[in-house]
């Protein structure tokens, strides 16, 4: 068995070793290959998981998953690597999982952004939002603070420095903690907060950070509504300009199949659904209910909410964010997406009633409170460090503490990090069950004269439509399902006659898309019609004497083969 440890953040080497451990010791459910090459040259893994026996993955119906897009967010890496531990070895002991891998695929990319991510697990982390690519210019910001480890203690913690002017206190309510100055307040001690490190080229009076030289967001790089740097900060220079970026679009389009997705980040403990630029109500309502039905499931498999990018987890309420991969999934390939954005120090420390994004700019000095205490008793005190007296090259006396953002907030800390990412993944293994499966109902012949008729019957036996979404079907952005029959020779091209053996019929034919059974309602009360329009139905009179083959295809709900002879 691969040896893996769910407490832990694993650095490149050792997790492109653990991923290839994984494809030796299943190989029946596991491939693995290389879909690019990362900014610095490091390969973007991605795994394939299906049972051959049942068929590849491309004749199947399958589900996609990537993490780790932006640099410190190392545990989505965790939480996918965990779904691809837990299908591996629960096929064949779990029905639901056995079945999924018979019937589905998965692609699995647990580290899409492994150069950023490399930088976040070095002893003292560099943090970076996304490729470790400079943009938009090359050179070093020659002013402004740099956050360092200053007294040499693993951490890049906060300095508190006195200052008349800053918007500080130390709490009355418990000194250990800081809180913002009221507006009456004055006469006291107040403090500037600003983060560990030092000022390049300082003159003694001004402070401000330093800009840093990797300024690209790869989550604004995708193709739906794309904006330039002008309009969106780190979108880089046009879509898909990130070579981590365009592996992940290129793979998505060359496994049309795809029939949902899950991008893991941090952190909110939050499932964010698409639209980011625009309201519900500009979204097909048939797909609104249907991720609004899913996001109920989620919260109830994860214990994390579902909620709206656009209503619900803005970053301002005047501004929108584009060009990222749930909204180019819905809108682009035109599938159900959805970001989870793992761990929730709030939640953790017993606060329920928060806005996700506000709670950073408002919330209650209680909360605080909630969360030192959470801190002293949960992580052992390593979340947040009591104030320490320091002697700063440029600042004199000041004081080191407060939170440890990067092990409390950004991911979880790694004794909870099992426990927190388990029930994403049967999340992932839930929605995949819910895709389109096309199968083969029936083959049916009868005489006519010297020849024969062949009907073959395919259904969509899935939950959702094989256009997935109404939106996918609006925009015609997938073909519907296709017939063909063949007698052993290939098909003939165009501008040549059809074979003497097709007395009528076309070798191709198109069945249409095919509805599941998502759209039915509840209770029926007497005006229920469930019709047949998941089937379709293809024809042909044929020679007899021979053996034929029919296939039915649909580029998301699968392939289905069978040979009859009449």
């Amino acid at each position: 068995m691969p040896s893996i440890a769910f407490d832990r953040y694993y650095r490149y080497e050792a997790f492109t070793k653990l991923l290839h451990d994984f494809a030796k010791e299943f190989p029946n459910l596991v491939e693995i290959e290389s879909i690019g090459k990362s900014y610095e040259g490091k390969d973007i893994w991605l795994l394939t998981v299906t049972n051959s026996a049942t068929g590849p993955a491309e004749d199947k119906p399958a589900f996609w998953c990537d993490g780790n897009i932006h640099a410190t967010e190392v545990s989505a890496g965790t939480a996918i690597t965990h779904l691809l531990n837990k299908l591996c070895n629960g096929f064949g002991k779990d029905d639901k999982i056995t079945h999924v891998l018979d019937t589905r695929a998965f692609y699995l990319v647990p580290r899409l952004n492994p150069d950023g991510a490399e930088w976040a697990l070095e002893d003292v982390p560099r943090m970076i939002r996304s490729s470790t690519r400079p943009y938009p210019f090359d050179e070093e910001d020659n002013y402004g603070l740099e956050k360092q480890d200053l007294n040499g203690d693993g951490k890049i913690l906060n300095l508190r420095i006195k200052d008349p002017n800053g918007p500080w206190k130390i709490s009355e309510k418990e000194p250990r903690l800081m809180e913002k100055r009221g507006p009456d307040d004055i006469g006291g001690t107040y403090y500037r907060v600003i983060p560990e490190g030092l000022f390049h080229n300082f003159d003694g009076i001004t402070m401000r950070g330093r800009k840093i030289k990797e300024g690209l967001d790869m989550n604004r790089n995708f193709p739906a509504a794309w904006r330039q740097e002008s309009e969106q900060y780190g979108a880089g220079p046009y879509p898909t300009s990130e070579p981590e970026i365009r592996a992940a679009v290129q793979a998505i389009f060359d496994r049309p199949n795809i029939c949902g997705a899950i991008t893991f980040h941090t952190y909110s403990g939050v499932f964010l659904r698409p639209p980011c630029r625009y309201p519900d109500d500009e979204m097909p309502a048939e797909d609104l209910w249907v991720y609004k039905e899913f996001g109920e499931k989620c919260k109830e498999i994860t214990g994390y909410p579902a909620i709206s990018n656009f209503h619900e987890f803005k970053y301002h309420p005047k501004e929108v964010i584009t060009g990222t991969f749930d909204d180019w999934m819905f809108e682009h390939r035109g599938v159900l997406a959805w970001t989870c954005e793992i761990w929730a120090p709030q939640r953790q420390a017993g606060i329920t009633d928060y806005k996700y994004i506000d709670w950073f700019r408002d919330h209650p000095f209680e909360d605080d409170l909630a969360m030192l205490k959470w801190s002293d008793e949960k992580l052992d005190g390593l979340g947040y460090h009591d104030w320490k007296p320091f002697k700063h090259p440029q600042l004199g006396e000041v004081e080191i503490g407060g939170w440890d953002a990067f092990y409390a907030f950004r991911n979880p800390p790694p004794k909870f990090l099992e426990k927190e990412v388990a029930p994403l993944g049967d999340f992932a293994i839930w929605q995949a069950s819910a895709s389109p499966k096309l199968e083969l109902q029936q083959v049916v012949t009868t005489s006519v004269g010297s020849n024969v008729r062949i009907r073959m019957v395919v259904a969509n036996t899935g939950y959702l439509a094989t256009t997935v979404t109404e939106h996918a079907k609006k925009k015609t952005l997938v073909r519907g399902v296709v017939g063909e029959i063949s007698k052993g020779e290939p098909t003939h091209g165009a501008g040549t006659n059809e074979p003497d053996w097709l007395v009528s019929g076309k070798l191709r034919q198109d069945g249409g898309q095919l509805s599941g059974w998502a759209h039915v309602g509840k209770g029926g009360f007497g005006y229920q019609f469930d019709g047949t329009s998941n089937l379709a139905v293809f024809e042909w009179v044929v020679a007899a004497g021979a053996s034929y083959q029919l296939i039915a295809k649909h580029e998301r709900a699968g392939t289905v083969r069978t040979t009859i002879k009449v």
